[in-house]
């Protein structure tokens, strides 16, 4: 294939016009909860969320969240490149409306849960997990 002016022309103006377009390398834990709650007041109170104070290892950090009366939890960790980790939805039929499961932790930082109540409204928890390198801090 044989380069000419024209084609290195429109290949520099491509990716001009790629560099300029604005991109998102982290994604805000803030916009995510917003998006899941419709922008609606988020409360403290009827849900609980269990996660080590110190994980040894970010690969698997293992996590605990209940809300008694929620339809859905939404699994957040606010440090991570891509905080949404999970979500959890509950039929009718759902004995416990809790989960529990392993997450990846990028670094030291604060998990958040929240939760869609059947009544229509949204708590919410935190809780900062401080993340290891090989047991020795970091």
């Amino acid at each position: 294939m044989k380069l000419t002016r024209r084609d290195t022309i429109l290949t520099a103006v491509g990716a001009a016009t790629v560099a300029m377009l604005p991109m998102r390398a982290f994604a805000s834990t803030d916009d995510a909860i917003a998006e899941f709650t419709g922008g609606a007041d988020v409360g403290s109170e009827g849900i609980t969320l269990t996660a080590p104070e110190i994980a040894e290892n970010g690969n698997t950090v293992p996590i605990e969240v209940s809300a008694p009366g929620a339809t859905e939890i939404k699994v957040l960790a606010a440090g991570n490149p891509t905080p949404e980790v999970a979500t959890f939805a509950f039929g009718p039929l759902a004995a416990a409306q809790m989960a529990s499961t392993r997450i990846r932790l990028a670094n030291s930082q604060d998990v958040v849960a929240v939760a869609k109540m059947a009544d229509g409204s949204f708590v919410q928890a935190r809780q900062e997990v401080k993340v290891t390198i090989g047991g020795c801090g970091g």
